[in-house]
C-alpha cells in the first residue's frame, strides 16, 4: 500500500480547480464526436471505415499541433497555451455550425480538424500542469481527479448530440443544419472561458523551478539525474509515447463503435438506433466512475498497480464482447469502459516523470501520441465492415497487452 499523499495545496488550490475545468470543456466535444459515426453511415451512407475519418480529423490534429503547441508554451507559458487552445476550439465550433449548410462531409472534417487543434493544444498544456500542481508523489492521483470531470463531460455530449439530430428525418441536410445552435452556443462558452483565462493570475511553473522543487520532492535528484538525457535515451518516456498511442487507439476504437455495438443487425441484444447515444452516456458514466475511484483508490495503492489489474482486465473481456455472447457481451463491454477510465491519465503522468526542464517537450510528444485513435479506428471498422461487429472487438488486445507490459515494467524511470 502507498502512503496518502495530499491531492494539491493550498497554494495551487485555486489554479487546480481552474485547470480541471477546461477537462470538461474538451469532454463535451469528445462526448459528441464519438456519436456521430453512426450518424453520418445512416444519412450519408458511408461504411465504418469511412464514418471512422471523423476519427481521423480529429485526432491527426493531435498529431499535427502537440509539438507547435509544446513550442509555443516553452516560449509564452502554460497560459498563453491554454488560451491559444481554447481560441482554436471556439474558431473550429463556429466554422462547423457556419458551414454546415454546405451539407459536405468533407467540409465538416476540415472544420473538426481546426477544432482539434485547439483540443490538442489544451491537453498539451492542460495535462502536465495539473501533474505539477502540487506534490510529487500525488501527481498520478491529480491527473485522475482532474480527468474525471472530462469523464463527466462524457457523459452529456452524447445527450446534447442526440437533441442535434435524434428526433429528425433522415435526411442530410436537416440533420447537419440542426447543428448549427448547439455548436454556436459551444463556441461562445469557450470563447468567454478564453477570456476569462486571460483575466486570472495563473502561477508559470516554469519546468527549472519543478526541477528545483517548486512544490515537489526533489531528495532523489541526485540520484537520477535524468533532467541531463536526452528524451530518446529515457525508456519510461519513450515506451510511454507508445503505450498512450496503444490507450487511444483501443479507446477511440471501443468508444467509436459501442453504438454500431447495440444497434447493428445481427447484433444480440439489439436497440433502436436512435437511442444509442443513451447506451454512450451509461458507458461514460462508468468511464467517469471509473476515474473518481481511481483517483481515491491511488492515495493508498501504486498507481502501476491499478494500471496493471485493469489493462489485464480488459484482455480478459475483449474476447467476450468478440464472440457475441448476448447481454454478457453488453455487460463487459460495459466493463471495458470502466477499467479504461485510469489509463491515459496514468500513463502521461508516468511519461513525464522525473523530466524536469524537459516536461513541456515530452508532454507534446505524448499528446501526438493520440493519433492512434485516428489511425486504429479504420482498422477496426474494416474489421468489422468484413466480419461483423462483433468481431472487430479483438483488435485492441494487443493494445491492451503493450499496456500491461508498461505498467508491470516499461514505466521505471532508470538514472
Amino acid at each position: 500500500m502507498a502512503n496518502k499523499h495530499k491531492l494539491t495545496t493550498k497554494e495551487f488550490l485555486i489554479p487546480f480547480i481552474l485547470i480541471s475545468s477546461l477537462f470538461f470543456l474538451w469532454g463535451i466535444a469528445h462526448g459528441m464526436i464519438d456519436t456521430l459515426d453512426k450518424h453520418f453511415q445512416q444519412i450519408l451512407h458511408l461504411k465504418k471505415w469511412q464514418s471512422s475519418f471523423i476519427q481521423f480529423s480529429l485526432y491527426g490534429a493531435y498529431f499535427i499541433m502537440a509539438l507547435p503547441a509544446g513550442y509555443f508554451m516553452r516560449r509564452f507559458g502554460y497560459k498563453k497555451g491554454i488560451i491559444l487552445g481554447l481560441s482554436l476550439f471556439a474558431t473550429g465550433a463556429f466554422l462547423i455550425a457556419g458551414t454546415t449548410s454546405f451539407e459536405s462531409f468533407w467540409v465538416f472534417l476540415t472544420c473538426l480538424f481546426i477544432l482539434g487543434c485547439g483540443l490538442a493544444t489544451l491537453e498539451t498544456a492542460a495535462n502536465p500542469y495539473t501533474t505539477k500542481l502540487g506534490p510529487k508523489e500525488s501527481a498520478e492521483q491529480r491527473i485522475n481527479f482532474s480527468q474525471s470531470f472530462n469523464g463527466l463531460a462524457w457523459i452529456i455530449g452524447p445527450l446534447i448530440a442526440l437533441s442535434i439530430y435524434g428526433n429528425q428525418s433522415n435526411v442530410a441536410g436537416e440533420k447537419m443544419t440542426s447543428m448549427i445552435l448547439p455548436l454556436s452556443i459551444i463556441g461562445l462558452v469557450v470563447l468567454t472561458v478564453a477570456l476569462i483565462f486571460s483575466r486570472l493570475p495563473l502561477p508559470e511553473i516554469s519546468e527549472e523551478e519543478v526541477g528545483l522543487g517548486h512544490g515537489i520532492d526533489v531528495s532523489g535528484v541526485e540520484e537520477k539525474p535524468t533532467f541531463f538525457i536526452p528524451l530518446i535515451k529515457q525508456p519510461h518516456f519513450v515506451l510511454g509515447v507508445i503505450a498512450q498511442f496503444c490507450y487511444v487507439a483501443a479507446q477511440t476504437g471501443i468508444f467509436s463503435y459501442l453504438i454500431n455495438f447495440v444497434t447493428d443487425e445481427g447484433q444480440y441484444p439489439r436497440f433502436d438506433v436512435k437511442n444509442g447515444p443513451y447506451f454512450l452516456s451509461i458507458g461514460f458514466a462508468l468511464f467517469m466512475i471509473g476515474r473518481m475511484s481511481g483517483s481515491y483508490i491511488m492515495g493508498f495503492i501504486k498507481p502501476t498497480r491499478i494500471l496493471a489489474l485493469y489493462s489485464a482486465l480488459c484482455i480478459l473481456l475483449l474476447p467476450v464482447v468478440s464472440l457475441n455472447m448476448g447481454w454478457f457481451s453488453l455487460i463487459a463491454l460495459y466493463a471495458i469502459f470502466f477499467l479504461m477510465s485510469i489509463m491515459f491519465p496514468t500513463i502521461f503522468a508516468l511519461g513525464i516523470k522525473d523530466l524536469g526542464p524537459k516536461t513541456k517537450k515530452a508532454a507534446s510528444f505524448i499528446v501526438m501520441a493520440i493519433v492512434g485513435g485516428a489511425i486504429f479506428p479504420p482498422l477496426m471498422g474494416a474489421i468489422s465492415d468484413t466480419f461483423g461487429m462483433s468481431s472487430g472487438f479483438f483488435a485492441p488486445i494487443p493494445l491492451f497487452l503493450f499496456i500491461l507490459f508498461y505498467s508491470l515494467k516499461g514505466h521505471q524511470v532508470k538514472a
